[in-house]
């Protein structure tokens, strides 16, 4: 099987050597070296002013909204993994939904202004496979209205656009370290604080139970990470700019052989992206249903990612339309991409798919681009 997604693991002898010396210090958690090391090294490597190392990337999310005070309406995007509305759900505030930009998929600027009511505090816009939103736009609306803005940067880790780290926009802006993600600790996640020390240090005692030594100051939660997690993180850090490229050639082959067969969403000028995913578009959702089972039947895992669109959740109070990501989840399908994923399994992958989307249709293909 040809899994949709599968973690790197650096040399077992460089993971082993660290966490032989977990059995010399006994400390293996609670803000312990490692963690302090990674912290550091992600600072370096991000660009970033302040990062923390929590245990998962919705632990980061739900940290953001309570470090920041909001309670009441934060317009989001219908299009994200589920954490995205779930941590807003979580923090007893109220999701508005604000359809997508049909190219980068990530929320439409276009559409933030008119959904803002007296009772909005937030927009929590996510970088939709580590595409950047449109940062410039949403900082703009949020100075005008004094809104705060998260950015679910999970897909994002690496990502630059015009020079400057995308984790450098927005008020606070969350990694998930998951290990299907790009870069991981096994299981973890990082706050990135763009407002200043003071949020900082709030940030860490809501990390750690609301208290720090043997004064308790505030509310917490145990979002703390731990040294085997951080080891792994320090050990997979020194391989990410092979991996990125390595994912690059990757996605240059699957361009290639699939761009007159299917669309993609759009990576707009000025940005230097991580490949963190390989999304494709298709005509509807019964071509994509097709191709799907055809590489599932060759033993090719695929995943539907991002579907069903968030605002049509079933638990929610209030199911608004977002029309383009209600379509769009339809029809979007994320191909195996990982940085061992071999040439020639790439190229199966992509002549299995031109063969299911012949077979779907008489048209002439070949020479076609869909647009979204």
């Amino acid at each position: 099987m040809i899994p949709v997604s599968q973690p790197f693991l650096p040399p077992i002898d460089e993971y082993n050597s660290l966490i032989s010396k977990l059995w010399d210090t006994k400390w293996l958690t609670n803000n312990g070296p490692y963690v302090q090391q990674l912290e550091d090294k992600l600072k370096s490597y991000l660009h970033v002013p302040s990062l923390q190392f929590v245990n998962n990337g919705t632990a980061a999310l739900l940290l953001a909204i309570k470090a920041l005070q909001i309670k009441k309406e934060v317009i989001t995007t219908p299009f994200s993994f589920v954490a995205t509305t779930t941590s807003i759900l979580w923090e007893n505030c109220q999701p508005v939904f604000v359809d997508i930009d049909p190219r980068t998929l990530c929320i439409d600027p276009d559409k933030i202004e008119e959904a803002i009511t007296d009772k909005t505090e937030a927009i929590l816009a996510t970088h939709v496979y580590g595409i950047p939103c449109d940062v410039t736009r949403i900082e703009k609306i949020a100075k005008k209205h004094n809104l705060k803005v998260i950015y679910d940067a999970a897909h994002s880790f690496g990502v630059h656009i015009d020079g400057k780290s995308l984790l450098e926009f927005g008020d606070i802006s969350t990694l998930s370290f998951h290990s299907t993600k790009l870069f991981h600790t096994v299981e973890g996640g990082a706050i990135i604080n763009n407002i200043g020390d003071k949020l900082d240090q709030h940030l860490k005692l809501l990390r750690s139970f609301g208290f720090e030594g043997e004064n308790y100051q505030t509310v917490g939660i145990n979002a703390k990470n731990s040294e085997f997690h951080a080891a792994m993180g320090l050990c997979n850090l020194k391989y990410i700019n092979q991996i990125i490229l390595r994912r690059r050639m990757i996605t240059e082959i699957y361009d290639g052989m699939l761009a007159n067969w299917v669309e993609k969403p759009s990576i707009p000028e000025g940005v230097e992206y991580n490949y963190a995913y390989y999304p494709i578009i298709f005509e509807n959702e019964q071509e994509l249903i097709s191709v799907m089972n055809k590489l599932k039947n060759n033993n090719i895992a695929t995943r539907r990612y991002f579907n069903p669109s968030l605002n049509k959740l079933p638990y929610l109070e209030n199911n608004s339309s977002c029309p383009i990501s209600e379509d769009i989840s339809k029809r979007i399908l994320c191909l195996p991409l990982f940085s061992e994923l071999h040439v020639c399994d790439v190229e199966k992958i992509s002549k299995l798919i031109m063969e299911g989307l012949a077979n779907e249709s008489t048209d002439n293909r070949r020479g076609r681009l869909y647009r979204v």
